[in-house]
């Protein structure tokens, strides 16, 4: 086989790739994670065939998509640090990016049931790496409130990424709702003088990343434990 041809059979693999995990993503958010493997094939547009050769089992499609999504996640986050100079300008747009990959709604539902191995654990932890240098930054730069993790950022991402139910979804079939709801949230967790809410409460303490692993009660894995923050 010629170069040409392996390059066009890599790039069809590629595509294939990209529309089930799409697909898998939309079907498991909607669904749960044991929604039949055949609402996928049909929205992916592929034959079942195509699925199986790829994803031998359930599990197997589970892992790759929650990796693919942590890989973006980061993805993200570097983008978001390199176009803004503003500290606080570059978390905001993360969040929202975030949000459009509806990764705080998707991931919860994949763990389930997920032993996480290895190379989860790597991907998971250089992203959650690179996302606490944008919340470090945050906090550096005086903007972010200081009772403000990681961990905060995520559970915000699923409490408003999450599908709205009955019909209320015909209210943001563009999304554009719910990044209203991320910035009226956002301004929130701005420490500046000008925007900071008036409170009765005391300041909380922040939540890392580890504290909803910890909370989630995952399996224990040898290897690199994950980055708080």
């Amino acid at each position: 086989m010629g170069d040409g041809r392996r390059d066009t059979v890599r790039a069809d693999a590629a595509r294939s790739r990209r529309r089930i995990l799409d697909a898998a993503r939309d079907v498991f958010l909607a669904h749960g994670p044991d929604a039949p493997l055949d609402l996928i094939v049909r929205r992916a547009g592929i034959g079942s065939g195509t699925l199986y050769r790829r994803y031998p089992d359930r599990e197997a499609l589970v892992r790759d998509l929650t990796g693919d999504l942590l890989t973006r996640l980061e993805g993200v986050a570097e983008a978001a640090a390199a176009v803004d100079d503003d500290a606080f300008a570059a978390l905001r747009r993360f969040v929202h990016g975030a949000a459009d990959l509806r990764m705080g709604a998707v991931v919860p539902v994949l763990l389930e049931g997920l032993v996480v191995d290895e190379e989860l654990v790597r991907i998971r932890t250089r992203t959650v790496g690179t996302v606490q240098a944008l919340v470090d930054a945050a906090h550096r730069s005086g903007r972010l409130r200081r009772d403000v993790g990681t961990g905060d950022l995520v559970l915000l991402s699923i409490r408003l990424s999450r599908p709205l139910p009955g019909g209320l979804d015909r209210l943001d079939p563009e999304g554009d709702l719910l990044h209203r709801h991320l910035d009226l949230a956002l301004d929130g967790l701005d420490a500046a003088p000008a925007t900071a809410p008036a409170t009765d409460r005391a300041p909380g303490t922040p939540l890392g990343f580890a504290d909803l692993v910890a909370a989630a009660d995952r399996p224990a894995v040898t290897g690199p434990g994950p980055v708080g923050g």
